[in-house]
């Protein structure tokens, strides 16, 4: 890193000034007070807040950054299960397969939480502005923790802000994106933000090769046309997707097959056999078993919401 050029934010770092009350009820306010509520006051921006523990819950991480307030998550993604309590952000750079549950919410001390989705193309907009000259990128992950540093939450802040004024979102909201996508991508946590910089990175060719697998999940994985068509041989292909997902391709295929088939399930649109037949599975007895050491439970216990 050229010395006076780039300063790499703290993240990790305890702050204890940093006094997150007001946020917290802002965001409280605009939820109404709700015991169960998840708010989109605008594309990308979600409130959520929760008056008890939830269970378990799969989904698909687009890159996004989640700011807990107040309250307690757990989120496993691949082999890693992080615990995220209040002042603690998650930074996801790339799409990830995960399952998460709160776990410390009351009616008293209510959950609540501010996901903002990240625009790769806002990110790489940075570039001409700050290069890539001397980034720190040693032990880049697609999703990263850590205590908020104070200049995010700030513009986080500004951010919430502008919900009560439709003219400062419609003048600021495109500032304060950006900013925000500066704030992450300078921080300690931002290191594969900074690998996704560059169009042609091992990291950005990753994630379109997870962009080509969400949108053809159910389909037979060729893993050697996956790579080719990212332009990267099979052994470097097998070897970047590791580092950054931490799993296999055919492991991420599967996550995301079972993500889908625990979401048909709970809406009770198909019994267990014809839901495991349409996420792509060949035989619903490895269905059973594949959802089953995934879930903690069989997908039978899920049929219409049970």
């Amino acid at each position: 890193m050229r010395e006076g050029r780039i300063r790499l934010l703290g993240w990790g770092e305890e702050t204890n000034a940093l006094d997150l009350r007001p946020l917290a009820r802002k965001i409280d306010r605009h939820l109404a007070g709700s015991a169960s509520a998840t708010a989109a006051p605008w594309p990308g921006l979600y409130l959520i807040r929760e008056t008890a523990p939830t269970a378990l819950e799969a989904s698909i991480y687009n890159p996004l950054v989640c700011l807990i307030l107040q309250g307690e998550k757990q989120t496993t993604a691949a082999d890693r299960t992080i615990t995220l309590a209040q002042g603690q952000c998650v930074l996801v750079s790339h799409d990830l397969p995960v399952v998460a549950r709160i776990t410390k919410a009351s009616r008293e001390v209510p959950y609540l939480a501010l996901v903002i989705e990240l625009d790769l193309g806002v990110l790489r907009s940075l570039y001409d502005e700050v290069g890539d000259a001397g980034f720190a990128v040693e032990g880049a992950r697609a999703l990263e923790s850590g205590t908020v540093d104070d200049q995010v939450v700030r513009v986080i802040e500004r951010t919430v802000d502008c919900l009560d004024e439709p003219v400062d979102a419609r003048v600021l909201g495109p500032l304060l994106q950006k900013e925000l996508h500066y704030r992450l991508l300078m921080s300690d946590a931002g290191a594969m933000l900074r690998c996704l910089l560059q169009r042609h990175s091992h990291a950005s060719q990753i994630a379109t090769a997870l962009h080509t697998l969400r949108a053809g999940f159910k389909d037979s994985l060729e893993v050697t046309q996956l790579a080719r068509s990212v332009g990267m041989s099979t052994s470097s292909f097998h070897k970047h997707f590791k580092s950054v997902t931490r799993t296999t391709p055919l492991q991420f295929q599967k996550d995301l097959r079972l993500t889908e088939a625990r979401r048909l399930l709970r809406g009770g649109e198909h019994s267990v056999s014809v839901t495991a037949f349409e996420v792509g599975y060949g035989s619903a007895s490895q269905f059973s078993r594949d959802y089953s050491r995934k879930f903690g439970t069989p997908p039978q216990a899920d049929l219409g919401g049970r």
